[in-house]
């Protein structure tokens, strides 16, 4: 039998290796999990094993939220609701410093309660708000800062079908964790906020002023916030309230809001067939994805506990004898250290299996330490050099904008990240709070 130090070098260096040479992620812990189901689970009888987790892997109830989640934002994406509901928005906030990027933040947080995806929530907002921001002078930082900033909010608040993937993987409440991370969210989003405010308020050449909306008289302003967000938010209602209400699991409360969603833009008179051939297909896209993160990284932590190499390196980290702080305080280290070079589903595959035992042993709170993953992650899109939404925000802003110039525009917010998460550390209720009213 092979020592766990060698079965462990063998599986996490292999992976390194293969995903070093260019294997997308989910490709390489598949060719992994072959190689270490043949030699650690008896040969060809082990292959044959792991694919009868696979299959397990994939059929179970808790699954379900991911896709309706999913649906649930891109069918507002895709049938213009989202947009227009950041317009309206954008009509209410009247002559104030950094007007426009004010806009970004709210509009994004909103956007955030009805998308799940943070990706698209950047994209959308960073296309439809950048060039016009620039246009008028506003300084790069305080144009795409926000932007980046409150896109990776749609991780934290509901729906996040990251957060089911999350909770999925770690055995952690799925219901409690997409209540976990509401209060988080709100807090980057006033976090940011004010960042902007206080900035433009100091400098005010960082965002010529423009005259708002003060040639509309009040009506115009309050009438399209009436027609398109109070109803919109709705949803978010639906969802949330029926989870903290106990009225339904997180699979009843996704298929409400997928349901509210479609009923909405019909009755908007925006659902069509091409937006509803779009939404499904892209719909289908990011949940096979998914799927098949879920059957490696599944498969890849029973290898890893088969072999020896999970109770080997938890014996070693639980012979420090460390506290339980510094074991939290290493684990986001290493997430914070990952991020800047892989994206998140690649850091939930890679650092579970290793983390969720340390978590058992030490007896702490799992809804706290998903909370703390989730803000690492969060964190990880904004870090250079790979960070995915620097990425996507070069990709929408206009051609004169160097990724240098992206950078720079995220560090500010990125310190702001960094202090939200240092205070869900130190005040774990933050993260703990809502969940507890559940119980």
């Amino acid at each position: 039998m092979m020592e766990w130090y060698s079965a462990l070098l063998l599986l996490v260096g292999g992976l390194i290796l293969l995903m070093a040479l260019g294997l997308p992620v989910v490709f390489a812990f598949i060719a992994v999990n072959i190689v270490g189901a043949y030699l650690f689970m008896g040969g060809e009888m082990g292959v044959m094993q792991m694919a009868r987790n696979s299959a397990e892997a994939i059929t179970s109830f808790s699954l379900i939220p991911i896709p309706l989640f999913v649906l649930m934002g891109e069918v507002l994406f895709h049938t213009g609701l989202a947009y227009k509901a950041i317009t309206a928005i954008e009509l209410l906030i009247k002559r104030v410093p950094g007007r426009l990027s004010i806009v970004s933040v709210l509009g994004g947080t909103a956007f955030a309660t009805l998308s799940g995806s943070s990706i698209a929530n950047t994209a959308m907002m960073g296309s439809s708000l950048l060039p016009d921001m620039l246009k008028r002078g506003y300084h790069p930082t305080i144009a795409m800062g926000p932007i980046m900033a409150v896109g990776g909010i749609a991780m934290l608040i509901p729906p996040s079908a990251l957060a089911v993937t999350l909770g999925s993987l770690a055995g952690i409440s799925i219901s409690k964790l997409l209540i976990g991370g509401i209060i988080p969210g709100i807090l980057m989003g006033i976090a940011v906020l004010m960042y902007v405010m206080i900035r433009c308020s100091r400098n005010p050449e960082l965002a010529p002023a423009d005259d708002g909306n003060d040639n509309l008289t009040s009506w115009q302003r309050w009438q399209p916030f009436c027609i398109y967000v109070l109803p919109l938010s709705g949803i978010f209602v639906v969802v949330v309230g029926s989870l903290l209400a106990g009225w339904a699991e997180p699979t009843e409360s996704a298929a409400f809001g997928a349901v509210a969603a479609a009923i909405a833009a019909m009755c908007y008179r925006r659902m069509t067939v091409e937006a509803l051939g779009k939404s499904l297909m892209e719909t289908a896209k990011v949940s096979v994805m998914i799927l098949f993160v879920l059957v490696a990284s599944t498969t890849f932590s029973q290898l890893l506990s088969f072999s020896g190499a999970t109770n080997g390196l938890l014996q070693v980290v639980t012979g420090w004898d460390l506290s339980p702080l510094i074991v939290v305080l290493g684990m986001l280290l290493v997430l914070l250290v990952l991020g800047c070079f892989a994206d998140q589903i690649s850091m939930i595959m890679i650092t579970l299996p290793f983390f969720m035992p340390l978590v058992v042993s030490l007896q702490l709170d799992p809804i706290w330490i998903g909370i703390l993953f989730l803000v690492a992650m969060e964190i990880s899109f904004l870090t250079p050099p790979f960070g995915l939404l620097l990425i996507v925000m070069q990709g929408v802003a206009p051609p004169g904008i160097r990724l240098t110039q992206v950078y720079q525009a995220a560090l500010p917010f990125l310190i702001l990240q960094m202090i939200v998460l240092a205070l869900v550390v130190s005040m774990p209720w933050i993260a703990t709070g809502l969940p507890g009213l559940m119980d």
